[in-house]
C-alpha cells in the first residue's frame, strides 16, 4: 500500500522590524521570489529541508535583507553570517555561525547537515568544511554594500552622541512591570535576519535561519537565529519554526522549541505564534516575529515589531504580507 502524499506548504520571513515604507516592495517582492524559489522543489516532489535551503537562499542573495550579502556589518565594518537548517523528519540539524567568506551559510548549514557527524562548525573551521565540500570561499568585501557602510557609521555616531543605546543593560527588575524601559531605543532597526519552514509531500518539516546578525555588534557576538531552539527548530511530532528580531531575549527563552512545545501539546500554530510572542515581551521585554507549520499544515505567524515581511505558498497559491 503506497504512501499518502501531504499537500506541500512553504512560510517565509524576511525580518520583523521598523521596516521603512521605501523599503516595502523591495521586501515584498523578496519574499515572493524566494516562495517560488522554494515552492517549485516541493511541487516537483522535493524534500522540506531542500526547499527551505532554496528559499533561504533567494533571500541571502537579495541585497534587501540581513542575511547574506547586503548584512549590517559588525562594529569593525565587516559582514559575519550566521545560518542554521534543520530536519524535522531526522532531527539532523547543520549550524555555521561568525562566518565571513561564505556567499551562502545556509548552503553550508545543510552541507553540514547532509555530510558531517557534527551539528555546528564557527568561523574559519566552518569556511574550512564548507570549502572541502565544494562551496566558494569569497572575500568578505563581495558581502558588503556601501549602505551598510552608511549606515553603521551612522550608528556608531549615534551612539557616541548618546542618542542610542543599542545594548542591552541587563534584566528586567523582578518588580518591573514596563517591559519596554529595557528595550534599547534603537530595537526595531536591525533585525532583519531571514527564515522559512515547510512542509513535504512526504509529511517531513524543516526549517531554517540566516542572519548578518544586528547592526554594530561586536565582532564573535552568535545571537539566536543559528542556534538549535532559539531562533530555529523543526520536529515532525510538534512543528518546524523560524524566528527573527532581537537575539538575546529569545535565546534566553529558547523561544523555538518553546513554540514547537506548545503545538505537540495540542495548541493550534496560529494561537502558539501568538503565545510566544507575547511571552518574549512580558518576560524579557523583547521584540521580534515568528511563524510556526505543524506537522498537518496548520500555520501561524506574530511579530510586535511594526513590521515583518511574510509569505506562503500552498495549495490555495502563493500570498504575501507586510506592515510597515
Amino acid at each position: 500500500m503506497g504512501m499518502t502524499l501531504r499537500s506541500p506548504v512553504l512560510l517565509v520571513h524576511g525580518g520583523a522590524w521598523a521596516i521603512p515604507p521605501e523599503m516595502a516592495e523591495d521586501h515584498q517582492r523578496g519574499v515572493a521570489n524566494a516562495l517560488a524559489a522554494g515552492y517549485a522543489v516541493l511541487t516537483r516532489g522535493g524534500i522540506a529541508t531542500e526547499a527551505v535551503e532554496a528559499a533561504v537562499t533567494v533571500l541571502e542573495d537579495d541585497p534587501t535583507f540581513d542575511a547574506g550579502r547586503g548584512s549590517f556589518l559588525t562594529a569593525e565594518g565587516r559582514v559575519q553570517l550566521d545560518a542554521l537548517l534543520m530536519d524535522g523528519g531526522s532531527m539532523r540539524a547543520g549550524g555555521v555561525a561568525c562566518v565571513e567568506r561564505l556567499r551562502n551559510p545556509i548552503q553550508a548549514a545543510r552541507l553540514v547537515l547532509d555530510r558531517s557527524p557534527h551539528v555546528y562548525f564557527v568561523g574559519q573551521g566552518a569556511e574550512a568544511f564548507a570549502a572541502a565540500h565544494g562551496m566558494t570561499l569569497i572575500d568578505n568585501s563581495e558581502l558588503v554594500l556601501d549602505r551598510e557602510r552608511v549606515r553603521l557609521a551612522d550608528a556608531q555616531a549615534r551612539l557616541a552622541a548618546g542618542l542610542a543605546d543599542i545594548t542591552f543593560s541587563g534584566p528586567l527588575a523582578a518588580d518591573d512591570k514596563s517591559p519596554e524601559t529595557a528595550v534599547p531605543h534603537n530595537h526595531f532597526d536591525s533585525h532583519d535576519t531571514v527564515g522559512a519552514v515547510a512542509l513535504d509531500a512526504h509529511g517531513n518539516l524543516a526549517a531554517g535561519t540566516s542572519t548578518g546578525g544586528t547592526l554594530n555588534k561586536a565582532p564573535g557576538r552568535v545571537g539566536d537565529s543559528s542556534l538549535i531552539g532559539c531562533g530555529c527548530y523543526a520536529d515532525n511530532l510538534s512543528a518546524a519554526v523560524s524566528l527573527t528580531g532581537w537575539g538575546e531575549p529569545i535565546m534566553k527563552l529558547v523561544l523555538g522549541k518553546w513554540a514547537t512545545d506548545r503545538v505537540a501539546a495540542g495548541t493550534p500554530p496560529a494561537d502558539a505564534a501568538r503565545q510566544a510572542i507575547d511571552y518574549l515581551f512580558t518576560r524579557l521585554g523583547g521584540h521580534g516575529g515568528i511563524i510556526l507549520l505543524g506537522p498537518d499544515g496548520r500555520f501561524g505567524l506574530a511579530h510586535n515589531t511594526p513590521g515583518m515581511a511574510w509569505g506562503i505558498a500552498d495549495d490555495y497559491g502563493q500570498r504575501t504580507g507586510l506592515v510597515v
